[in-house]
C-alpha cells in the first residue's frame, strides 16, 4: 500500500502565505479597476428589487457611465449596468423580460415616453442601457442610443415615475455631390452613384408634379444631388439631408433647392410642394390644452411638456392631413391611444393622437386635406379630443402660431437670400467633382 503525502507544517504555512498574497493583488487589481470587472451575461438572472426608499436616496448621485455601442464579451461593465442592442423583430417588452427588469418600469417608461413616442420604433442597431441601484437591483435609469448626435436618458423621478432628457447634437454638416448621367432608368442610375432607396423616393416625389420619370428622362439625360451628412467628433452619424437636385434633359432643366423654411423651390423661387393647411379640420373647436413645453400634466399633475395642441371635439369628427407627405407610423400606444404620423416635403413632420379610427396605411402617400382618420378618446384623456403636433427640423412647434408654408413661392423679401443660397448650391454642382471633406 502506497502511504498518503501530506505536506509539511512548515510548508502548510508557506503555502497560506502564498494563498493571501494572491487574494490581496487580486484585490489591489480590483481596486485599480474601478470595480469596472463583471461582463454582462443576459442569461443570468437579474432581479428587479422593493426598496424604494433606499434607490430614492440615491437617485441623485447615480453617475452617468459611457456605454460602449457594442456587446463585445470582452468590455468590462459593472453588474449593475446592463446592455441591449437591438435586433430586427426585438419589442420593449421581450427585452425587458431578457434583462430581468419588471414589466411595471416599462409601464413608468412608457408613461414618460408618451410627449416623444420616441421607442415606438425601436430600429435595428439602437441601443438600450438599463442602469440599476447596486443595492437594491431596481431600475433607476434607461438610456436610449439612436445615433452620436441623438440620446434620449429616462431616469426615475420617484417611487412611480420616470421622467426623460432628450440629447441632441448639432455636429457639423458636410456637403458631399453625385454627379451621374441616366443609365437605364432614373433609379438604376441613382443607385450606381450611391445615393439610398429613401433618397431617390424623396427626389422622385419632390418632382412628382413636374417630371414623368418613365418617360422624360432618357439614356444620356444627366442628374446632380447635393446632399449633407452629419459629423459628431469625427464620426458620421448616418443622418444626412439633401439640400439641392437638378436633372438635365436634352429639353428641360428641373432643380430643387432647399430654403431655410424647410421647402423646396426651382430655380425661379416657385415652391415645388403645395402650402400646408393651419388646421387638421373644417369649422372650429376649442383648444382645450395649448402648446406648452412646461405645462402641468392634468393626470398626473406633475409639469411634463405638452408638444402639440388640443382641440375638444365628438369622438367621429373628421380629421384631415394639414399637407401633402407620406405616412411614416400608425400605432396605438397606451398613452399616446391611436395615432398617426405623417412625413412631409422638406422638414416637416404632423402627428395626430386619440384617435378612434384610422383609415389610412403605414407608407401610404397623402395629399393635403385627404382625410386620415376620425377622432376619439383613446389611450390616456381626459375627454374625446384631438392632439395635433408639428415638428420642424425634428424638433415640436405652436402649430397655432408656426412659420409653414402658406405661400407657393419665396416671400419678396426672402427672395434675394434665396438667389444667393442657390448660386452658392450651383457653383458647388459646377465643380469637376466635389468630396466629402474627410471621407
Amino acid at each position: 500500500m502506497n502511504a498518503t503525502w501530506k505536506p509539511t507544517l512548515s510548508q502548510q504555512k508557506k503555502n497560506r502565505r502564498k494563498r493571501r498574497a494572491f487574494l490581496l493583488m487580486a484585490v489591489l487589481a480590483v481596486v485599480g479597476l474601478g470595480g469596472y470587472f463583471f461582463v454582462v451575461d443576459f442569461s443570468t438572472p437579474v432581479m428587479a428589487g422593493t426598496d424604494k426608499a433606499s434607490t430614492a436616496e440615491k437617485l441623485a448621485v447615480v453617475p452617468d457611465i459611457e456605454i460602449a455601442v457594442n456587446n463585445s464579451p470582452q468590455d468590462l461593465v459593472p453588474d449593475h449596468i446592463l446592455k441591449r442592442t437591438i435586433l430586427p423583430g426585438d419589442n420593449l417588452s421581450a427585452i425587458f423580460d431578457s434583462v430581468k427588469i419588471n414589466q411595471s418600469y416599462l409601464f413608468q417608461i412608457l408613461a414618460a415616453d408618451e410627449s416623444l413616442l420616441a421607442l415606438d420604433i425601436l430600429r435595428s442597431g439602437n441601443t438600450l442601457t438599463f442602469t440599476l441601484d447596486e443595492e437594491t437591483r431596481e431600475l433607476v435609469k434607461m438610456e436610449l442610443f439612436i445615433h452620436p448626435a441623438h440620446q434620449i436618458v429616462y431616469h426615475r423621478v420617484d417611487e412611480n415615475s420616470f421622467d426623460y432628457k432628450e440629447i441632441v447634437l448639432a455636429g457639423t454638416w458636410e456637403p458631399q455631390l453625385f454627379d451621374g448621367d441616366i443609365v437605364g432608368s432614373f433609379y438604376q442610375s441613382a443607385i450606381s452613384v450611391g445615393l439610398s432607396e429613401h433618397e431617390i423616393g424623396n427626389i422622385t416625389y419632390l418632382f412628382k408634379n413636374k417630371v414623368d420619370f418613365s418617360r422624360d428622362i432618357r439614356a444620356g439625360d444627366r442628374f446632380q444631388v447635393i446632399r449633407k451628412l452629419q459629423i459628431v467628433n469625427g464620426k458620421l452619424t448616418g443622418q444626412s439631408h439633401i439640400e439641392a437636385v437638378r436633372i438635365l434633359t436634352r429639353k428641360h432643366q428641373y432643380s430643387a433647392f432647399l430654403f431655410e423654411d424647410g421647402n423646396f423651390y426651382d430655380d425661379q423661387g416657385e415652391s415645388l410642394a403645395r402650402a400646408f393647411k393651419r388646421y387638421p379640420f373644417t369649422g372650429h373647436f376649442r383648444i382645450s390644452s395649448p402648446f406648452n413645453l412646461a405645462r402641468l400634466h392634468p393626470v398626473t399633475g406633475r409639469v411634463a411638456p405638452h408638444k402639440g395642441v388640443d382641440f375638444g371635439m365628438p369622438v367621429g369628427t373628421s380629421i384631415y392631413s394639414t399637407g401633402d407627405g407620406v405616412v411614416t407610423r400608425v400605432k396605438n400606444h397606451p398613452f399616446a391611444g391611436k395615432y398617426i404620423e405623417i412625413k412631409h416635403d422638406g422638414r416637416y413632420l404632423t402627428r395626430y393622437m386619440h384617435l378612434s379610427r384610422i383609415t389610412v396605411k403605414r407608407g401610404q402617400k397623402i395629399q393635403r386635406g385627404e382625410r386620415i382618420a376620425l377622432s376619439g378618446n383613446t389611450g390616456r384623456s381626459t375627454g374625446p379630443h384631438l392632439h395635433y403636433e408639428l415638428h420642424i427640423k425634428g424638433r415640436a412647434v405652436n402649430p397655432i402660431t408656426a412659420k409653414i408654408p402658406m405661400t407657393a413661392s419665396i416671400p419678396k423679401g426672402k427672395f434675394q437670400k434665396f438667389k444667393h443660397r442657390t448660386a452658392e448650391l450651383i457653383s458647388l454642382m459646377d465643380q469637376p467633382r466635389f468630396d466629402l471633406v474627410g471621407s
